[in-house]
């Protein structure tokens, strides 16, 4: 039994750095929500760098420290499908993107969601469902920052 937790298959199940990284990505979501809602657009693209930037932190700290638990695999992408879900719907209702471009991203993400129920932690689609999520990133980055400037 490691000090973080159960050990499944050399895995720690419970918290660690990482995965506080990415629980923090969730606390984010509000503090998005607020500032974009209070028309502190270049705020709001902020917070949406610095859940970037702890999804990339808690996936190195995780690979680098041998830190890769369950409750990491299953939340990490919720919480960045959460994010790029309330960046797509903000700019929707704010009127900044039209429906037809919503609607577009959600059915992208839709299948990608889908996608992943049917290869579940599939070791051969890793690495093609990793750069998916990549560039999903980008492009929702790319969109919220022409939108903003």
């Amino acid at each position: 039994m490691g000090k973080c937790g159960r050990t499944i298959r050399g895995r720690e199940t419970g918290l660690n750095l990482p995965n506080v990284l990415t629980l923090c990505r969730f606390a984010l979501i509000p503090v998005y929500i607020a500032f974009f809602s209070a028309h502190r657009y270049k705020t709001a693209f902020m917070i949406v760098l610095l859940a970037g930037a702890t999804d990339i932190l808690d996936g190195y700290l995780a690979r680098k420290r041998g830190q890769i638990t369950q409750l990491g695999i299953m939340l990490d992408p919720l919480a960045d499908k959460c994010m790029v879900l309330t960046v797509i719907i903000s700019l929707l209702l704010s009127g900044k993107i039209p429906w037809q471009a919503a609607a577009a991203m959600l059915v992208r993400d839709a299948g990608m969601i889908i996608g992943s129920a049917f290869f579940p932690f599939s070791r051969q689609t890793d690495g093609a469902r990793q750069q998916l999520g990549k560039n999903d990133h980008g492009i929702i980055l790319y969109r919220l920052f022409v939108f903003i400037f």
